[in-house]
């Protein structure tokens, strides 16, 4: 599910960045962070697929000229349907029944109801004196007592914060008489000399029950982390706030997590205090190290270094190392790096040292805990000789890097075409953890232990004949992962062995989802399509994404597929072993053994494999050979719609025909006119538990 932060007219760029930084700190991996236009709050169909939305520090105001009307009939149906509210500083004005800002300041005054009235008071401000659009004139470390009687307990049992805490304030309001009002509880309260008068409850966070859905408003910034603040020198007052809040940040940290666990937001406990560290990557190809040689030799006579064994890219800064020096201490070389500093911001600029594994040598296994680098190169050896395939085709995953902890593997290559150039079809990278996922759209996550998460190179020439496979390989590549889910265990493709009765399927263009646990009593339900909700629960649950990204280097396309699979994490849906529990149930009670569990290591070798099989194929025929096997595993084949192919909320009646073979365009037939709508991936998004798809909007 996501959580949607609005980024619209009234919003700043510095309360944007605050809120998804902090807020993909505490909820990652359990929801998807993402921001959401004004065009896209008013006219896409978020509420079914989202958990929260966030309405941002800004001006109130332009919030009203945006979303007054159909926007907040929206968001009130959202909330009291059982949506949860999260408004901060300006979106906490917003979603009271009445603002009053600066009453009496002619330049500034604000004041007037409000629609959305989730909390049945006035909010009024400024609580401090001195705010100034755009500055940080007002910026005051403001003092709180935390009420923890309100406060869900912690992940420990005791206190999920300290009774005072510290937060940036900048502009807010005060929530009066809050505790009067019925379903409205008071989580914090200014503390000290206010420029306001005194109020009974001297109200800076609250909560609100509003229908179903629960909604906190704060007059104060929590969200706002003083590792991403950077005050002038000649700043004294902000440089002062600034240090105050560092200096108690960890309990700001705990009451945030605090107020989302309120909302009934499951919360990260341990990444909401502090951001994983960026662990080093490993390069090798084990079974064969002269391919790792050429990489090396390659980086090293070409590349501009700048520094002992490092090169900067165009989004990276590279360090390599070899096999000489010890890997103990290489291995502490990221964690005691100079560049690294305690933001996200810092943590993601640092420099990636990679060690080049040039002889037939793997890391020590204390040093990858997660990912058994042996079994995955053994595995693949085993399905090449199994098929017979020769040294000249054995690309596809002979070249392997491997970080426990990295930013993106997508990012990694994809946004570093200097070193890119110089890595062959096939290499792969894979991570346990990823700090700054990608998806479609431009999600970025932090994705848990359990999740596959893996990059793979594909180098395309050109020519007239293979212009189209640009297009069409992310058809190809989540073809190719779902065939290695349901083959696994079997050295030959399309062989199953048990596993080709997992309930897996892919949504167009490139999403891969399971049957819920919860839904599958026997192996037939696999097959049914007809209903995939139940009440309103979704039956069905995403399990896996993909994107691939291009660009043009001398003469060839460099594509890179980036893709993750869950598969042996809880969160934030569900994953590969969950339902193969509930799989090996449904076959013990026929008598059958039960199927080893998925593993990061075997399923990826089989990956590899598969993909390079498949694109040796492709490159010469493209997609149509295999547009077959892709029905077979998606959810679509004659499937009724209803399609906004216009964007503009006009709805026609639609049945799916398939895929353009050529362009990878999907083909949608009116059934009134019986015209046929091509559209293209990129653009449009489809919705399968309401049968519909629509155009994205930015």
């Amino acid at each position: 599910m996501n959580v949607l932060v609005y980024l619209g007219r009234g919003t700043t760029t510095e309360s944007v960045k605050h809120t998804v930084d902090s807020l993909r700190q505490c909820l990652s991996p359990y929801y998807a962070v993402v921001t959401i236009s004004e065009q896209a709050l008013l006219k896409d169909p978020w509420m079914n697929k989202s958990s929260l939305l966030v309405i941002p520090g800004g001006a109130d105001l332009p919030y009203c000229a945006a979303l007054n009307g159909a926007g907040n009939e929206r968001i009130t149906r959202f909330v009291r349907g059982g949506g949860k509210y999260l408004g901060l500083c300006a979106g906490g004005y917003y979603a009271s029944s009445r603002c009053e800002f600066e009453v009496g300041n002619l330049e500034m005054e604000v004041s007037g109801p409000r629609e959305l009235g989730f909390f049945p008071g006035t909010t009024k401000g400024c609580v401090y004196k001195g705010f100034v659009y755009d500055s940080h004139d007002g910026v005051v470390a403001a003092d709180l007592d935390v009420n923890l009687a309100n406060l869900p307990v912690g992940p420990d049992g005791n206190a999920p914060c300290p009774e005072k805490v510290v937060s940036y304030y900048n502009g807010g309001g005060m929530f009066l008489n809050a505790s009067l009002y019925r379903g409205v509880e008071v989580l914090a309260r200014y503390t000290g000399k206010t420029d306001l008068a005194p109020d009974p409850d001297m109200a800076a966070v609250i909560y609100c029950k509003v229908g179903s859905g629960d909604v906190v408003l704060s007059g104060v910034h929590p969200e706002f982390t003083p590792a991403l603040m950077k005050p002038s020198p000649e700043d004294i007052k902000f440089k002062n706030a600034v240090e105050k809040i560092r200096a108690n940040d960890l309990g700001r940290k705990q009451f945030l997590a605090a107020c989302l666990s309120k909302l009934q937001m499951r919360v990260n406990y341990d990444a909401a205090t502090s951001f994983p560290r960026l662990s080093p990557i490993y390069m090798s190809s084990y079974l064969d190290p002269l391919r790792v040689i050429k990489v090396y030799d390659d980086l090293t006579q070409n590349m501009e270094f700048v520094g002992k064994n490092t090169f900067e890219d165009n989004n990276d800064t590279f360090v390599l190392h070899t096999d000489e020096e010890d890997e103990h201490q290489y291995a502490e070389l990221e964690h005691n790096d100079d560049h690294m500093g305690d933001s996200f911001d810092d943590i993601i600029c640092a420099p990636k040292h990679i060690k080049m594994l040039t002889s037939h040598r793997l890391p020590d296994s204390k040093l990858t805990p997660y990912f058994d680098m042996n079994a995955y190169f053994e595995n693949l050896k085993a399905l090449y000789v199994a098929n017979n395939i020769g040294y000249d085709n054995r690309n596809f995953g002979s070249i392997l890097c491997y970080g426990e902890v990295v930013t993106s593997t997508n990012t990694l290559m994809d946004a570093n075409a200097n070193w890119l150039r110089y890595l062959p079809t096939g290499f792969t990278f894979t991570a346990t953890t990823q700090i700054a996922g990608r998806g479609r759209g431009g999600n970025v996550w932090i994705n848990p232990k359990g999740v596959m998460a893996t990059s793979i190179l594909f180098r395309v020439p050109v020519n007239s004949t293979n212009s189209s496979s640009i297009i069409t390989l992310q058809y190809l590549c989540s073809l190719a992962l779902i065939e290695s889910i349901l083959g696994y265990g079997s050295d030959v493709q399309g062989q199953g062995v048990g596993y080709d009765d997992m309930p897996v399927r892919l949504k167009w263009p490139n999403d891969m989802y399971a049957l819920k646990p919860e839904y599958y009593h026997k192996i037939s339900d696999k097959d049914n399509l007809s209903d995939t909700v139940e009440g309103d629960d979704q039956k069905w649950a995403k399990i896996s994404g993909a994107l691939v990204n291009s660009q043009f280097i001398n003469g060839e396309y460099y594509l890179v597929w980036g893709g993750g699979v869950n598969v042996s994490n809880e969160a934030p849906t569900t994953s590969l072993n969950l339902v193969l529990d509930k799989l090996n149930e449904i076959r013990a009670q026929s008598g059958m053994m039960p199927l080893p569990y998925y593993k990061h290591e075997v399923l990826l070798a089989k990956v590899v494999y598969t993909m390079g099989q498949f694109f040796d194929v492709f490159k010469h025929a493209g997609l149509k050979p295999f547009l077959p096997l892709y029905y077979k595993r998606w959810f679509h084949s004659n499937q009724r719609v209803k399609l906004d192919a216009a964007g503009d909320g006009r709805m026609r009646d639609c049945v799916i025909k398939g895929i353009d073979g050529e362009y990878g365009l999907l083909l949608a037939e009116d059934v009134n006119t019986r015209e046929v709508l091509e559209l293209q991936p990129d653009g449009n998004s489809f919705d399968i538990f309401n049968g519909l798809v629509y155009k994205k909007r930015q």
